[in-house]
């Protein structure tokens, strides 16, 4: 039977609602019976829904490896973790980071107090606390910062009956093992065998004769961008990830890339509207206007550049007033189609459709589009410049200023992000917000140019 949405909120509330009670009597049975069967999702959504005293009953009901298992899906603001994690007892905080996938453990204490995190790592297991402060060297936005160490490899030496035995017996400690990385006996990376290839092969023949030796893999120090970017490329559902020596250390899953492809989404989202990329929905007012004030007194700055222009154009303004009352003309349209290309030009270096031999076309068909789209609209306002204020020369300077500055704005848009990404700069910093000004301040001087030359025939 198939259930629509609104049929399964009302099923997970009416489980929530069950689980809630079952909380309140202090039921364990009637509890584990019911939580058990949720999805870790399902249960992370529970978790976050309960007052603190009922968790304290739930950590009573689950063992930290339970508990881990939706800790893993949970997504929390780092303020939160810290609230969070303060309410629970030190050895069972421990305990659950410490069960937890060895990524998302380093996530955590990667957004807690270092008194925290100090104070967690020697409560743990010594085998997991090792693997996790070996992450924790590697920078957060790495390809070492966002593997995981919980992986199957096997030795090119073995028989596949010898590799299937120990498949076996590390499988339930592994995140996945639908792909099996094949190592050397120096722990090189030297080949890679599918779940499927290794049960239907012999089970006497050597991993070294039914790998696929060539692999794409990662290094440590590559930008989780650029790693995004392969397996998407490649549709992988993992990647192995080496060292400099091509010594196998870990892997990047799917959902690790899912995770990073929203937070740059995120990050470049914030940046285009002229925001701080770590600005949250839980932040205060005062937080909020802190983390938005750099950006906003970077504008202001530039801001006060489109004011003395103005002011240098004044003797022209005040011979011709009516000029004044298309400069937010002008300057809208110019921003707006800079922004434009500006968006395309984010988009396609993020998602890698952008290639060096591409960029060229990439900026003549902006530079067209910009053109002809200035062209249809300067004909629209040269008309209604005529039908308003019957002043044919006005509407050519507008209509000009207007063709030329969408023009200028669509290659400005295109370009800087370009050449930002060119010399290893976020292109994202290239924010609406600084293309629209400087489109202001260019389309102004468009403007102003065109009417002094026109100054005689205007007055």
């Amino acid at each position: 039977m198939n259930m629509s949405r609104d049929d399964r909120e009302i099923d997970f509330e009416a489980v929530r609602q069950t689980l809630v009670q079952y909380l309140d009597e202090e039921n364990l049975d009637g509890f584990r019976e019911v939580f058990m069967e949720l999805h870790n999702y399902e249960q992370g959504e529970i978790y976050q829904t309960i007052t603190d005293e009922q968790r304290n009953t739930l950590y009573n009901f689950l063992s930290p490896k339970e508990v881990s298992d939706f800790f893993d899906l949970l997504e929390l603001e780092a303020d939160e973790y810290e609230e969070l994690l303060d309410k629970i007892d030190a050895r069972y905080a421990a305990n659950i980071i410490g069960a937890m996938q060895y990524d998302n453990a380093v996530d955590i204490l990667n957004e807690i107090s270092r008194e925290k995190m100090t104070t967690y790592l020697p409560l743990m297991d010594k085998e997991d606390a090792g693997e996790i402060r070996s992450l924790m060297n590697y920078e957060e936005d790495t390809a070492g910062g966002i593997m995981t160490t919980e992986i199957v490899s096997i030795n090119s030496q073995m028989t596949v009956r010898e590799a299937m035995r120990y498949l076996k017996e590390v499988a339930p400690d592994s995140e996945m093992i639908y792909y099996l990385f094949v190592t050397d006996t120096k722990n090189h990376l030297a080949g890679i065998i599918s779940l499927r290839e290794l049960i239907v092969a012999d089970d006497d023949e050597y991993i070294g004769d039914v790998m696929t030796e060539r692999v794409v893999s990662v290094r440590v120090s590559d930008d989780q961008e650029e790693v995004a970017q392969i397996v998407r490329d490649y549709d992988f559902l993992a990647v192995p990830v080496v060292d400099f020596q091509d010594h196998l250390v870990g892997i990047i899953t799917a959902d690790d890339i899912m995770d990073v492809i929203h937070e740059e989404a995120g990050e470049d989202y914030s940046r285009l509207a002229g925001m701080s990329d770590n600005e949250s929905t839980s932040d205060n007012a005062v937080e909020t206007a802190k983390k938005r004030l750099p950006w906003l007194i970077g504008l202001t700055f530039m801001g006060m550049l489109t004011a003395w222009m103005l002011s240098f154009f004044e003797d022209t303004l005040a011979r011709v007033v009516l000029l004044s009352a298309f400069i937010p003309v002008i300057s809208g349209m110019a921003g707006n189609t800079g922004t434009q290309s500006l968006a395309v030009a984010i988009r396609g270096i993020s998602t890698g459709e952008i290639k060096e031999s591409s960029k060229l076309k990439l900026a003549g068909r902006e530079l067209g589009s910009g053109f002809i789209t200035g062209i249809v609209c300067g004909i629209v306002i040269f008309l209604i410049i005529i039908v308003m204020y019957r002043e044919p020369v006005l509407g050519i300077i507008v209509s000009g200023s207007l063709i030329a500055s969408m023009s200028v704005a669509t290659i400005i848009g295109t370009v800087v992000p370009l050449l930002m990404n060119k010399m290893g700069i976020d292109p994202a910093i290239a924010s609406g917000p600084f293309i629209t000004t400087a489109n202001d301040i260019i389309s102004l001087l468009i403007y102003f140019a065109l009417a002094n030359i026109f100054m005689s025939s205007l007055l």
